[in-house]
């Protein structure tokens, strides 16, 4: 400038959206996220990067294209295939080029206009922030039971500091992503990428948002991918676990079979007993598949990644410049 004066470059927040079905809902949401650093976050300069998980509704990345040339903060992903959200972030998170990253959801559950709360608790050191919903919209108790298996597995498998709950609305600093997108391999697990990454996690309490309009994406069989992602990919403890349970199943029957022919020895007209003999037969082999099961998730997981099976696949961008 020609008075010398140096302007100071703002500091950038990224905003990572995955998108599905959601053509009459992601304008509202990027609608409050531009008002909320317009009104309260001045401070920052932002993006906005919005990615189509491949929605089977054929106009959601149509309304993204809309929407990115009104806007030169809004920049649109489309994936080849439904990876699953996991793997939707993961694909935004490659090209963010924010100071901080911010992910929500795309059906106005996520209230963006409390931003400025979770910024205020990361100015006090921590690295990862997630919301903790106070109140939450009514759910369905497999829904319940999924986040209750989800935690759980969570604050076991890796290392989840305890009290905090992993949410879809969270905001971490640059550094956490730039380790987040080291892992290549398939089914990513973002809670436990994030954990890897550092320690300093705490949640803020906000309020949840009932959903614009629809249900839920999130199937039975998603859920059941979330969870097993989470349980094969960042630990060997449920291994170990099986390992374990088969020594105690193991000892249990050496000590029935000893009981047995000391009751046969002392009175030979007890019976062996066919219906307690098949009961134990059917809880061993239960136990027994469920363990090859588990062992086969980790071999086949294995197998997909030695063959670079990919996270994401692009179809197509826009407003990424060159990129593109």
């Amino acid at each position: 400038m020609g008075n010398g004066v140096k302007m100071e470059k703002r500091e950038l927040v990224s905003f990572v959206i995955p998108c599905y079905n959601s053509t009459r809902t992601i304008g509202i949401v990027t609608e409050e996220i531009t008002k909320t650093m317009n009104e309260k976050m001045s401070q920052y300069d932002y993006e906005i990067i919005l990615v189509n998980d491949c929605s089977p509704d054929g106009t959601t990345y149509h309304t993204i294209k809309e929407l990115a040339e009104k806007d030169k903060h809004i920049r649109g992903i489309d994936l080849a295939r439904n990876f699953g959200q996991p793997s939707a972030v993961m694909a935004a998170l490659n090209y963010v080029q924010g100071d901080y990253i911010v992910c929500g959801d795309d059906d106005g559950q996520t209230p963006f206009s409390d931003l400025p709360i979770l910024f205020d608790k990361l100015n006090e050191g921590y690295d990862v922030i997630e919301a903790k919903y106070a109140q939450r919209e009514k759910r369905s108790l497999f829904r319940k039971l999924g986040t209750f298996m989800n935690e759980s597995m969570a604050t076991w498998l890796i290392n989840k500091p305890k009290g905090i709950v992993l949410t879809t609305y969270w905001v971490i600093r640059r550094f956490v992503a730039d380790e987040m997108i080291k892992y290549p391999n398939s089914y990513p697990y973002l809670g436990g990428l994030m954990m890897r990454a550092t320690q300093k996690v705490t949640n803020v309490d906000i309020v949840h948002r009932p959903r614009l309009e629809g249900k839920s994406g999130y199937s039975i069989k998603k859920m059941l991918d979330l969870w097993l992602s989470g349980f094969t990919s960042f630990s060997v403890k449920p291994l170990r676990v099986t390992t374990v349970f088969g020594v105690i199943l193991a000892f249990a029957g050496v000590i029935a079979g000893i009981v047995t022919i000391i009751r046969k020895i002392v009175d030979p007209s007890i019976l062996a007993g066919y219906s307690s003999l098949m009961a134990v037969m059917l809880l061993l082999f239960g136990v027994l598949f469920v363990m090859l099961g588990m062992l086969g998730e980790y071999v086949g997981r294995i197998y997909i990644s030695l063959n670079n099976a990919p996270q994401f696949v692009i179809r197509q961008k826009v407003n990424f410049g060159e990129e593109e």
